[in-house]
């Protein structure tokens, strides 16, 4: 089945009275979950909520309620993908994108080395994180909890505090710690 373009979407929409517009957004609203997350965030300013939940998703495959973590990075990915399609907050998306990088520094330290593919996950994310808080000048607020996700990789193997901590200056002087 082929995706409508743009213009054949605005063409169809053209052709709703403001009525049917508003009754299609609602059945949108009933039948998808994001979609409702979408316009909570509108109407009701609900993203601190919304946004919690997804930290809970990520937070979850590193340390679930019972049993171990799965370690899921495409569920990881996908929610802070998903987040980002409801919110444009880079606040909000820069403390989805700590929470990734923290609880994999925890979950490290609480069970020992992981496998190469996790570092280089972990890494990643931190590189990720530190660019958009340095692209939306969010260094006051986040700048002492990326120092101390730095501090707490300390004798992490695999040479994954040295990366953290080359990161780390990449972005930030010793005098802003």
């Amino acid at each position: 089945m082929a995706k409508p373009t743009l213009i054949q979407m605005k063409k169809y929409l053209d052709s709703k009275t403001d009525v049917e517009l508003r009754e299609e957004i609602l059945q949108l609203m009933k039948l998808f979950p994001n979609v409702r997350e979408y316009y909570a965030v509108r109407v009701n300013s609900d993203e601190d909520e919304i946004m919690e939940k997804y930290k809970k998703i990520i937070r979850n495959e590193f340390f679930p309620n019972r049993g171990f973590g799965k370690l899921r990075y495409s569920v990881m990915k996908k929610a802070l993908d998903d987040f980002k399609k409801i919110s444009s907050n880079p606040v909000c998306i820069a403390e989805l994108m700590i929470t990734y990088v923290e609880s994999g520094v925890e979950f490290t330290n609480a069970y020992g080395d992981i496998d190469e593919i996790f570092y280089t996950k972990i890494e990643n994310m931190y590189d990720k994180v530190l660019d958009h808080i340095s692209q939306n000048n969010l260094e006051n607020i986040y700048g002492k909890r990326l120092s101390a996700i730095k501090d707490r990789c300390m004798g992490i193997g695999w040479g994954f505090e040295d990366i953290m901590v080359e990161l780390y200056y990449d972005y930030f002087s010793d005098d802003e710690d």
